[in-house]
């Protein structure tokens, strides 16, 4: 029986994919609801329109307090920071916010296995849900991955696990949102524009832990020691998955054996080789280290090795991650748009085997760009093009300590046109801006298809996923 939300008022914040999905599943399951977004687009609008033609108020460009503060509880998108002016308001102080996932977890029917880190996560979200599907499971993948929470509560019938990518800003406002099974891929500054430091945003983090029992099963990556503590005394089994290193006698997870085999250990004595690290189709250490955290989830919610092994071999990296666009007179061109902060780029410039023309900035976050030394000395990394508005700061910080920095004003175009100009035949270009997009691009997606577009001439496919 579905739950009722009759004689509730639901206030909801923001109208992108998230806020929307809310708000329609809000009036489907019998509540008033008044929804309302800061932006006057037309993107707003629509929803907008949508949500007054099931019987709601929404309005853009503005939020009514007063209409706010009689509300039962509020709805927060996860686009909107914690540090906008309307969560501070003296008239909803009284009125409880929660996150749309939590709203949506109340009324979710089925298990979630929830996936959580800096980096990582979108593909680990992706995997797990091929691999599920494989096995023949009807599992849903939602949360900050595209399609919405409140979505698939509202799919019929509700399918039988949820496999949930959640943000830091998602899971800073939890109370009851409890996964069956928690993924932490790894822990890295990041968002440092929005949080007033590192310990406030590994905080939020940390609530995927809130509401942990004895049943609750996480999977930590056991060489990240940041993400290894992070569940500090939250009850529940762990299992640990490591690439670089050997586990400890009766440790239970996943690794990558001498022999260079995935392989899983879930129970004590028994272990379970699944694919050789050749045969993953997404490349990288760290897509080793993904593979292993999602096959330990898939088989902790049930799905066999056999499944899980055709599943990696089939799998492919979602959009905007390290993915190749196209080789054009002997230049590899790689979008990975996705890596929005320092670690993301650091990742991507370990795993070049050309030289590389790194595309390097948007919105500054707030980390100096002076992390990315260790890796630009390496030499794979032949110069660096900065650009948006951060493209000031990366020439401050990297100035006389790595050799070929050079600001790009003006727009994308230009950015990829000067790329064109200085690559040469076996050298690739490396979309890896360590920035949000905001300063040009409505998100990450929108930046890296307009990428691939300079990049081939042509409209690349629209994107599957949601801003992150």
């Amino acid at each position: 029986m579905s739950a009722s939300l009759v004689g509730e008022t639901i206030g909801v914040l923001g109208l992108a994919r998230s806020g929307l999905a809310a708000a329609k599943l809000a009036l489907a399951r019998g509540a008033r609801v008044y929804a309302s977004d800061m932006g006057d687009n037309p993107q707003t609008r629509r929803a907008a329109e949508q949500i007054n033609a099931m019987g709601g108020l929404a309005e853009t460009g503005r939020h009514d307090l007063g209409k706010l503060a009689r509300c039962n509880r509020i709805v927060l998108s996860p686009g909107i920071p914690p540090t906008a002016a309307v969560l501070r308001a003296p008239e909803i102080a009284h009125v409880p916010v929660i996150p749309e996932i939590e709203f949506a977890f109340g009324l979710l029917e089925c298990p979630v296995i929830a996936i959580t880190g800096t980096n990582g996560k979108t593909t680990v979200t992706s995997l797990i849900g091929h691999l599920l599907h494989e096995h023949g499971q009807d599992a849903a993948v939602g949360g900050n991955i595209g399609t919405a929470l409140s979505e698939l509560v509202m799919r019929e019938p509700q399918p039988r696990v949820a496999v949930v990518e959640t943000s830091s800003f998602q899971l800073g406002g939890i109370r009851e949102f409890n996964p069956r099974i928690g993924v932490l891929t790894n822990l890295a500054p990041d968002h440092l524009d929005w949080y007033s430091s590192v310990d406030a945003y590994y905080a939020d983090k940390a609530h995927l832990f809130r509401n942990a029992t004895g049943e609750s099963r996480w999977v930590l990556n056991g060489e990240d020691p940041k993400a290894r503590d992070l569940p500090g005394s939250a009850p529940g089994t762990r299992y640990y998955f490591r690439v670089a290193s050997q586990p400890a006698a009766g440790e239970l997870g996943g690794f990558l054996s001498p022999d260079g085999w995935l392989t899983l250990r879930l129970e004590a004595g028994r272990e379970e080789r699944i694919v050789t690290a050749g045969e993953l189709r997404i490349l990288g250490q760290h897509n080793i280290a993904n593979a292993l955290a999602a096959s330990i989830a898939a088989r902790l919610a049930g799905a066999s090795p056999e499944a899980i092994a055709r599943g990696l071999r089939s799998f492919e990296a979602p959009p905007h991650r390290l993915q190749p666009i196209a080789e054009t007179d002997g230049v590899l061109w790689i979008n990975d748009s996705k890596a929005t902060n320092i670690a993301s780029t650091q990742v991507a410039v370990r795993g070049m085997t050309r030289p590389t023309v790194l595309l390097l900035g948007g919105r500054h976050k707030g980390e100096p760009y002076t992390e990315l030394l260790p890796e630009l000395e390496m030499g794979k990394v032949k110069r660096i093009l900065a650009f948006g508005e951060a493209g000031p700061v990366i020439e401050h910080d990297l100035a006389g300590k790595f050799a070929s920095v050079e600001r790009v004003d003006g727009d994308f175009d230009d950015v990829v046109r000067r790329a064109r100009e200085v690559a040469r035949p076996g050298d690739a270009v490396l979309l890896s801006p360590a920035c949000s997009s905001f300063d040009m691009f409505v998100n990450y997606e929108e930046r890296g298809k307009r990428f691939a577009e300079l990049v081939t001439g042509r409209a690349a496919p629209e994107p599957a996923l949601e801003a992150a």
